[in-house]
């Protein structure tokens, strides 16, 4: 148990500590997060040392009724920190011997905030990334429906910040949520390493005295325990791992926020956030501002830059905002089609009048060129594309014959990308079908997590 200074170190130590190292030194200010998993984890451990005759029966059933009280105390917002409370675990302690007297002191046999800690941070980092994987996958879901509700509109689709060819609008969409659905799958690898059972590690040489490590296993619902002890309570790659996971899904986030704030100033018009997740200015009563995206923008820079334990209990948070934002943001987004369709211009075509080319039998590489001096024929000529007459067309090319006006169809230039994978109404059918398969097997593969007993 804690020596007089309070501490679970403390017997081998006199004096005080300088006031600015223990301020520097507590973790309290942010691993309260872990109130639950550390009693979790105690409560498994006294099962554990009453199996291996360290506790009797009525010890243990002593140690679990303080347990509850301490977690009753902590849910209902009572717990009472004490200056001493350095971390969560010389917390929680503390407060079960002031509950139960000195039997408290015997829950720390064999066991170390080395592997204490690790398994209070597997535990909550197991049950939020299930929290995580739900928001995910709701997100995708809702990006599929509007991709499957809307796959008809039309707009152009860019490249290098100008207009590059005709797409649809559901293409789009589901050019952002097929990334998601990597990081989806990521997050369950990440889940399925973190979810490895850390305790009865001691402080890197193991337990001496019997405890079950598959008992305590079992009582905490692992997946597997660790291979090695001394690894076990030092490696932390599984944190490293979730914020990589954190960083490379708000870079997909970033960029389709990056897409809808230019996609909804005046100068494009094409879609308009709910005022939910608009705000206003203070000084231009006109402004409309898409504060939301640019949020998950910045917060994107945050998740970015932390690290280690405290990152985690931050980026957690904010990856579960962000996914409710944006999922709030495309469940609400208005599109005007109008202005997408008015958008689209005979220039976006040129890559399809290569491809008349083509399929007239001119290789690829010289109806590139023949498309490109028609280009800057019309350019010349100050008219659009298809406004060339087929005579001036055929001085480029005797290829070019009457049927070159079907050129000039956005959506026979949408059509024609029926491979899978492209914005043609098939495939685009084909990706939203193979988008809820996905889920169907996220979700197959993502039971509810039971509650550690």
């Amino acid at each position: 148990m804690a020596s007089e200074s309070g501490k679970l170190w403390g017997g081998r130590f006199v004096g005080t500590v300088d006031p600015i190292m223990e301020k520097f030194n507590s973790s309290i200010t942010y691993d309260q997060h872990l109130w639950e998993a550390d009693v979790q984890g105690s409560k498994a451990y006294s099962r554990g040392l009453e199996k291996a005759g360290l506790l009797t029966k009525a010890e243990m059933d002593q140690i679990l009724h303080g347990l509850d009280k301490v977690a009753e105390e902590w849910a209902q917002g009572t717990f009472k920190l004490n200056p001493n409370d350095e971390d969560i675990h010389t917390a929680n302690e503390r407060r079960l011997k002031e509950l139960i007297g000195e039997t408290a002191g015997k829950l720390h046999t064999g066991r170390s905030r080395n592997d204490q800690v690790v398994t209070d941070l597997r535990l909550w980092m197991r049950q939020n990334c299930s929290t995580l994987s739900a928001l995910l996958c709701e997100l995708i879901r809702t990006m599929v429906d509007r991709a499957e509700a809307e796959r008809d509109v039309l707009f152009p689709g860019y490249t290098h910040l100008q207009r590059a060819q005709p797409i649809r609008w559901s293409h789009w969409i589901l050019s952002h949520a097929v990334a998601l659905t990597r990081d989806s799958e990521r997050l369950l690898e990440v889940r399925k390493r973190i979810n490895v059972l850390p305790l009865g590690s001691g402080a890197i040489a193991g337990n001496p005295l019997g405890v079950d490590r598959e008992l305590l296993r079992a009582e905490l619902d692992f997946g597997a325990i660790t291979l090695n002890s001394m690894d076990a309570t030092s490696e932390r790659d599984f944190v490293a791992e979730f914020l990589f996971w954190a960083s490379l899904c708000m870079t997909h986030l970033s960029r389709m926020a990056e897409d809808l704030i230019l996609y909804g100033t005046k100068e494009f018009s094409f879609v308009q956030l709910s005022d939910a997740y608009s705000t206003g200015s203070s000084l231009m009563p006109q402004k409309k501002n898409p504060d939301s995206l640019e949020l998950i923008r910045s917060k994107a820079g945050r998740v970015f830059g932390r690290e280690d334990k405290e990152a985690v209990f931050e980026v957690s948070n904010t990856m579960s905002a962000v996914l409710q934002v944006a999922t709030g943001v495309i469940s609400t987004l208005q599109i005007h089609h109008e202005n997408m369709g008015r958008a689209l211009s005979p220039d976006m075509l040129a890559t399809d009048l290569a491809y008349y080319l083509v399929r007239k039998g001119m290789p690829f590489r010289q109806a590139h060129e023949a498309s490109g001096k028609a280009v800057f024929m019309a350019e010349t000529k100050g008219v659009a594309l298809n406004q060339l007459s087929l005579q001036e067309l055929q001085t480029i090319s005797p290829l070019f014959s009457g049927d070159v006006s079907h050129v000039w169809d956005y959506a026979h230039s949408v059509e024609q990308y029926k491979a899978l994978g492209g914005t043609a109404r098939s495939s685009v059918d084909w990706q939203i079908g193979q988008l809820r398969a996905l889920l169907r097997a996220h979700q197959a593969k993502s039971p509810p997590h039971a509650s550690p007993k």
